[in-house]
């Protein structure tokens, strides 16, 4: 980072409490293009907070890995959340999912730049993660979530925008090829990887995926009595959807994964086979950072095909 742009930094840090989670800022270190992001990141706020007649409030204490997100105030005294997103594969398409759900079980979209990225958002309140609630009752509300957003996707106009679930499939299996030098079980996470890749293709029963919803991304409100943030659609299997919640109950996996995966296709109303097969190719091979940790292969092992 130039002089210039440094000393830009200490000033925005004075001026808007600019803190960076250290997460945030190692993963802008991995690409040219964010670490572009990161250097304009302070004239951006700069520009936003007049735009869209806004004040901060004082940062929330997260340690968000893709994005800068801050409390505001509007002009009108209503609150709001002021995301900052880094630019990533995943999250290329937050802005049109939100606006095509329409605050259909998610945060609504109040303003966006979409040649940045940054968006404004309806802030939830009191904004308690579904964290806090044991894991059974987040299965059942996590659920609920899934069947309204999956709905949506009979309003086929509008859906051309999003990319198929393949292309996020192809690009993780790159990952996990490029480990391939630390795979403990080569023949396990092979067959992980093609079975990912025939799931991924699209299907004429596809549906708008959130691709990345877990309690961490619900949140309690007044609206609906949870919503959830950060979406990253894909168009693609329904069974999908459930994974990522499912690995976030990891006790529960790992002491019986077969029963976890029956109750969230019970739940979900998903073919239980085909969230079987999800779960065995995330936990065989998925890209991770510990090939050491044995935990996923294990899981994967016991529901292999």
């Amino acid at each position: 980072m130039s002089v210039g742009n440094l000393r830009a930094y200490d000033v925005a840090r004075r001026l808007y409490a600019l803190i960076l989670p250290s997460q945030l800022v190692a993963n802008c270190q991995k690409a040219p293009e964010r670490m572009t992001w990161l250097e304009n990141l302070p004239a951006l706020l700069e520009m936003l907070l007049v735009q869209w007649s806004v004040r901060l409030e004082p940062p929330f204490d997260h340690d968000g890995t893709c994005s800068w997100v801050s409390p505001v105030i509007r002009s009108d005294s209503t609150r709001a959340v002021l995301k900052l997103a880094m630019p990533h594969m995943e999250g290329k398409h937050e802005i049109q999912g939100l606006r095509y759900w329409g605050g259909r079980s998610m945060v609504h979209l109040l303003e966006a730049d979409d040649e940045s990225g940054a968006m404004l958002l309806e802030r939830c309140l009191p904004g308690t993660s579904l964290r806090s609630q044991p894991e059974h009752e987040q299965d059942e509300i996590i659920a609920a979530i899934f069947k309204r957003v999956w709905e949506s996707t009979t309003q086929k106009a509008g859906l051309s925008a999003f990319r198929p679930l393949s292309q996020m499939i192809d690009f993780w299996c790159e990952e996990t090829i490029a480990q391939r030098y630390l795979w403990p079980d080569a023949g396990l996470v092979n067959e992980g990887l093609g079975v990912m890749k025939e799931l991924a293709q699209p299907a004429p029963g596809d549906v708008l995926l959130v691709t990345d919803l877990h309690a961490g991304n619900i949140l309690r409100a007044h609206r609906e009595s949870w919503l959830a943030i950060d979406p990253k659609p894909f168009l693609g299997d329904r069974a999908y959807d459930p994974v990522q919640h499912m690995m976030n109950c990891e006790t529960r996996l790992r002491r019986n994964p077969a029963q976890l995966v029956e109750r969230i296709a019970d739940l979900t109303a998903v073919d239980p086979e085909r969230l079987r097969l999800w779960m065995f190719a995330r936990a065989a091979a998925d890209p991770r950072d510990d090939w050491h940790n044995i935990r996923w292969i294990e899981i994967a092992k016991a529901l292999a095909p």
